[in-house]
């Protein structure tokens, strides 16, 4: 570990340790004074906790509590006061930590009249446990209770046979008796944990809450070796789709709770972290988090948060769940729960994970190899490509171009050159690279460790509790244009600071820095419909995309290529051309709850979030953009290079460098303050032994102000200190072509709402709740009706289990809840529709000459004052089942939505300057079925079997759209929205076969056979086009096995996706060159005449194809989005298989640990299933270059320790 990050452990470390000596110091004792009348002992040993830090342990049936007393002493200490309380009975004490045990003394002469039993009681952590209840079935009246290191002696009576162990929180154990010591381990009671929903705002009593929603165990959803918590759902409830779009960290995964709810909006759900909302940095849509770009890496509104400090997730899906977060929830809402301390002996807790990822390898691509690659460059040859006049001033070329480039070298000082020009000379040199094979892989991605260590403390009293932790994350990167360092920091405190009144404060942080690959945002050509990225160098896009005849290097070093008419190198791009990201996250938030009377609380929530990133693109001067800015080698390649300047107000004159000497550098800074306050009042109540009633209300207001700064500095020379050279002319060319060199964006939010719930229940059968929120955001229309929104709930539960006709149905039905729910639910809509209010940009009208220059403001937007929430209308009707005492569980649930004022573009009249704004104009349908499996197989002493099935269906259609999508919309990877289709349904152009020539045809918008003339912008007809079906799944779900065998524990688990098609990579262009690495696909391509009835590859064009036929490139840009490059996105995954082992608790006890368990993981390991048509391609990932990168398989070693 580096010397940077020890030194940030032990800051870190020291922090933590401050903590809980402070703790310790305040816990100290001091003296006790108190002064009672006529009191009970009970009443008198109240009035002594209060009054210190201990916790009281005793059997109520050996102490007189109602025997009264009155007492007067004065700086008295623990003890004495305890002498004094209990004068006049016959009992014992004992003070131990913070606890005091009081018993009565055991009589030796018990000894000879029963036979006894003894043993110790501890938990699954092997701590020991005070004050457990030990106790005989067959006679209630004989028990007693565990000492304070969880001893007991108890004297068995005449006909006991059974032994009942029970302590609040964990499963209650029935033992046979056996004579002797014996020792019993109690179990956290995982259903009574489950027994409570946690909704971020309030807890209710699982019985009375009438929604659909899961809860999940952080360790039984954790993937150990992925930092990013939210990939853990992938598989773990049902109607919750994770589509792992990339896997470069900090990108977030694209998660659908029950389908998409937005057109233009992100769909995504709701993150609540201890009842605070997270704000994203940045807000993107869905069609972002697949794009590549940069702004991807702080996608992830969680990627500061570590695995090792959450207690659990749970999942809200319906109305029902989530209308207590009104018109910010309609996509759904995963609560998200932290660690907190807990009362007793302080622990410490360690956590390793040490992971390997494998390099991809070309056996699971169909990539060509070298050999049959300089197949194809023969035919490209032949064909006029590679002829050396054009390949030695191509703007890419490869190992023709770099034997062109040698033969035309001359070294006066040898008086030798470069490659002799001859047949033989060149035959060789052309024959070393079709055995060369370069594998791109292994050169471009790393063998290493990747590490995360996690410290975390636990301690507290019954006054006071506390949690500290501290993690660190190190990836050295799994490209050589990748590396992460992540710290995390939490602390939290809870204090009783009296009987009624809790405080809580927490705080948490996290600071990373990452690298990544140099890149430009992607940019979508809609004339000629291609999609494309300037100056890409992504590893995993390179090594398939780049031919494996090039070298990388030499006896001589780093053999340089042409990419846009400069020297390229991959290694030396990555190492001069690449992204700095810092990121700093802080949250701070307090909680005060007032317990006012009985049933009656008050809360109090108030947070602090501040998010800085500073993202830092250095593109160094040698690096391949600069110094195509500067190419200018000969007149064709001047005339020829897009970078160079030719200046308007010279006629006639030569394109000229602009950027004459060093390099760009590109600061993106991203920052983000938000303010939450939250008030509220709750009632619980319960009357006549019948009739229960929860009543909740409250108001909270919040803000997020973001800003977004961007420049752009030309000329800034790295290897001379930073210092700037610049020609003026590149500013001239940027304000000509309306290009910014910077920009600063400032946005403003502000929410306010009011919220009442109350539920009704009777006798725990039926229960009615309904809840109402209304709202008001200043990022909707003026209007009062478009700006506040009141949203609401209604729902119902019968828990037919609680039925007294239910006994006569057990033990084959265990249970049996009905639920039902309706509602109405909101969003704001997405995040860049900002026209509540008109919004102009600046830009630079075209001036004839420099001294007319002057700056203008265009209406970007138009005002829309009417602009309103999204909305949904949703019913959900569910059934929960238990067969066989619990032994299966099974869950199902069924919702139709109807999604309405959705906003999309609408046509204006043209009267404000736009022919089109932003409106609520779009409606769409969805329904769907959850269905939920567990199963207990087997279960005996040493040897359990768990399964758990989980399915989920649905389905959703456009049923009004006033926009017009244009095809280049439909027919691109992510699909697009289209009246009577799903809300991201993708499209095809009709493939026509080839022609006599080889030549792609298709159908066009006129119904016409064409070759080229197709029309990428057409909105209006577009019923030429064939649909493929959703890019969105419709079915997902998984299947898990665990299999645990003593200390063993293995976990078998699958997910699976089906119902969405993808679009295959587009592979296809008509002018290659020898950089390009093709398919293989390609050895089934268009040939000679007559071929095009036996294969639909198009022929490699002829350069007089090119020449003859005009726009030849829309052709093959068509056939990448014709109906043949299609194929289903169906998959089977293998997500995890993992073996675990948890060592002997009275093993490690001899090195003061109280629990220990390494595990074993492989993560994504392959694919059971997929479509044949995929070759190697990942159903989820898009493959669009940038930062994206796919999720790796990889192995993990995890320790885990407790002190």
């Amino acid at each position: 570990m580096y010397v940077k990050e020890w030194k940030a452990l032990i800051k870190m470390a020291l922090i933590t340790c401050f903590l809980v000596c402070a703790q310790i110091i305040s816990a100290q004792e001091k003296n006790i004074s108190l002064e009672l009348k006529n009191v009970t002992v009970k009443e008198a040993l109240e009035q002594l906790k209060a009054k210190t830090t201990y916790s009281l342990w005793f059997n109520v049936s050996e102490v007189d509590l109602g025997r009264k007393i009155t007492i007067n002493f004065q700086d008295k200490s623990i003890n004495e006061a305890l002498n004094i309380i209990l004068k006049g009975q016959a009992l014992n004490y004992e003070i131990k930590d913070k606890y005091i045990q009081i018993f009565k003394p055991r009589q030796n002469s018990e000894k000879g009249k029963n036979k006894q039993i003894s043993g110790t009681v501890v938990d699954d952590m092997g701590e020991s446990l005070p004050g457990v209840s030990v106790r005989f079935k067959e006679d209630a009246t004989v028990g007693t209770v565990t000492d304070l290191d969880g001893h007991f002696q108890i004297s068995i009576p005449e006909k006991a046979k059974t032994l009942i162990v029970s302590y609040i929180g964990m499963e209650t154990k029935e033992l046979p008796i056996k004579e002797g010591n014996i020792k019993i381990t109690l179990s956290s009671d995982s259903q009574m944990l489950e027994e409570v929903v946690v909704t971020g705002m309030t807890k209710v009593d699982k019985r009375l809450f009438t929604g659909a929603t899961d809860r999940l165990k952080a360790e039984d959803a954790r993937l150990d070796g992925i930092p990013d918590v939210s990939r853990a759902l992938e598989g773990r409830s049902a109607g919750v789709s994770v589509q792992n779009v990339s896997g470069t960290f900090g990108t977030a995964p694209k998660i659908r709770v029950r389908g998409a709810t937005s057109i233009y909006g992100s769909s995504k759900p709701l993150w609540v972290v201890d009842g605070v909302v997270m704000e994203d940095a940045v807000e993107i849509d869905a069609d972002d988090l697949s794009s590549g770009d940069a702004v991807t890496l702080i996608s992830s509104a969680i990627a500061g948060l570590s695995a090792d400090d959450i207690e659990s997730f749970q999942i809200l899906k319906d109305g029902s769940a989530t209308s207590i977060y009104g018109a910010r929830a309609m996509a759904g809402v995963v609560v998200i729960t932290t660690k907190r301390g807990q009362a007793g002996v302080s622990r410490i807790n360690y956590t390793g994970e040490f992971t390997s990822r494998l390099k991809p390898n070309y056996d699971n691509f169909n990539i060509m190899g070298s050999q049959e690659q300089m197949g194809v460059y023969n035919e490209m040859a032949e064909k006029g490509w590679l002829i050396f006049s054009d390949t030695y001033r191509a703007s890419n070329s490869g190992v023709y171009g770099k034997m062109y480039q040698l033969i035309n070298s001359y070294n006066p000082k040898d008086q030798s050159w470069g490659l002799v020009n001859t047949p033989e000379a060149q035959a060789a040199y052309l024959q070393m690279a079709e055995m060369r094979n370069t594998n791109w892989f292994d050169e471009l991605f790393n063998n290493n460790i990747t590490m995360n260590h996690s410290i975390s403390i636990s301690s507290g009293t019954e006054k006071a509790k506390y949690y500290g932790s501290i993690s660190i994350y190190n990836d050295p990167g799994w490209t050589k244009a990748s590396s992460v360092k992540r710290y995390t920091a939490n602390a939290n405190a809870s204090f009783n600071l009296s009987d009624n009144l809790t405080l809580t404060l927490l705080s948490n942080g996290s600071y990373r820095k990452q690298k990544a690959p140099g890149t430009l945002s992607q940019e979508i050509d809609v004339v000629s419909g291609e999609v494309r990225r300037d100056f890409d160098i992504n590893p995993y896009s390179y090594a398939l995309n780049t031919s494996r005849t090039l070298a990388l290097k030499d006896a001589d070093g780093l053999v340089y290529y042409t990419r846009n008419y400069a020297p390229f190198n991959i290694l030396n791009e990555l190492d001069k051309n690449y992204i700095d990201l810092d990121v700093v996250d802080l949250k701070f938030q307090g909680e005060l709850n007032w317990k006012i009377i009985k049933g009656l609380e008050a809360n109090v929530v108030g947070a602090v979030k501040y998010q800085m990133t500073s993202q830092d693109h250095l593109i160094k001067e040698n690096s391949n953009q600069p110094e195509a800015y500067r190419a200018a080698g000969d007149a064709t390649i001047r005339d020829r290079n897009p970078l160079l300047y030719k200046n308007p107000d010279i006629p006639n004159s030569l394109p000229v460098v602009v950027l004459p000497e060093g390099g760009i550098f590109d600061k993106n800074e991203y920052k983000l303050l938000g303010y939450d306050f939250r008030a509220s009042l709750s009632y619980n109540t319960s009357f006549k032994d019948k009739h229960i009633m929860n009543l909740f209300a409250g108001t909270e207001a919040n803000s997020a102000d973001r800003t977004q700064y961007w420049s752009r500095g030309w000329g800034y020379q790295y290897e001379k200190g930073g210092i700037p050279f610049y020609d003026y002319l590149i500013f001239k060319q940027g304000i000509e072509q309306n290009n910014q060199y910077y920009y600063n964006d400032l946005t403003y939010s502000r929410n306010l709402a009011f919220f009442g719930m109350g539920t009704y229940s009777y006798m725990g059968k039926y229960t009615a709740t309904g809840t109402i929120r209304y709202e008001g955001s200043n990022r909707l229309g003026k209007a009062r009706s478009a700006r506040w929104l009141p949203t609401w709930n209604v729902a119902a539960a019968w828990n037919m289990h609680e039925e007294e006709f239910f006994e006569k149905l057990t033990p084959a039905l265990s249970h049996f809840t009905l639920k039902a729910s309706y509602s109405l639910t909101a969003d704001r809509g997405p995040a860049f529709v900002t026209n509540s209010r008109v919004v102009y940009r600046n830009y630079s009208p075209f001036r004839p000459f420099a001294g007319v220059k002057e700056s203008g403001l265009q209406i970007e937007d138009l005002e829309n004052s009417e602009l309103t929430y999204e909305k949904k209308h949703e019913f959900n009707v569910g059934a929960d089942f238990g067969f066989i005492d619990n032994r299966i569980n099974l869950s199902l649930d069924y919702y139709t939505r109807n999604n309405y004022d959705l906003i999309g573009l609408i046509n204006t009249q043209g009267g404000g300057g736009q022919g089109t704004k932003y409106a609520n104009v779009a409606s769409m349908k969805s329904s769907g079925v959850e269905f939920t499996l567990s199963t207990k197989n087997i279960r005996t002493k040493d040897f359990q079997w768990t399964t758990d099935f989980i399915f989920s269906k649905s389905k959703n259609e456009i049923t009004e759209l006033d926009s017009k999508a244009r095809v280049m919309s439909l027919i691109s990877g992510m699909g697009f929205a289209e009246k009577g289709y799903p809300v991201r349904a993708l499209f095809s152009i009709p493939f026509q076969g080839l022609n006599e020539d080889g030549l792609p045809t298709f159908i066009n918008e006129d119904g016409e056979v064409t070759i080229t003339d197709i029309n990428f912008q057409e909105a209006l007809k577009k019923d030429f086009l064939k649909y493929e079906g959703p890019t969105d799944p419709t079915i997902t779900g998984s299947f898990g096995n665990i299999f645990s065998y003593k200390s063993f524990k293995l976990n078998v688990f699958m997910t699976y996706s089906f119902g969405n098609v993808v679009r295959l990579d587009p592979v296809f262009k008509s002018e290659y060159s020898d950089l390009d690495a093709m398919p293989k696909e390609f050895r089934n391509r268009w040939t000679v005449p007559g071929d095009e009835a036996y294969t639909n590859i198009p022929v490699i064009a002829h350069t007089r194809q090119v020449k003859d036929i005009p726009n030849l490139k829309y052709a093959y840009n068509a056939y990448n989005y014709s109906d043949v490059r299609v194929a289903k996105g169906d998959f089977i995954r293998m997500k995890e298989i993992s073996l675990s082992y948890d060592f002997n608790p009275a093993w490690i006890k001899q090195f003061k640990l109280n629990n220990l368990q390494l595990k074993l993981q492989a993560t994504n390991l392959f694919l059971i299933y997929s479509d044949s048509k995929l070759n190697g391609q990942d159903p989820e990932f898009f493959r669009s270059g940038g930062v994206a990168s796919p999720v790796p398989k990889q192995f993990t070693l995890t320790l885990r320790l407790g002190l």
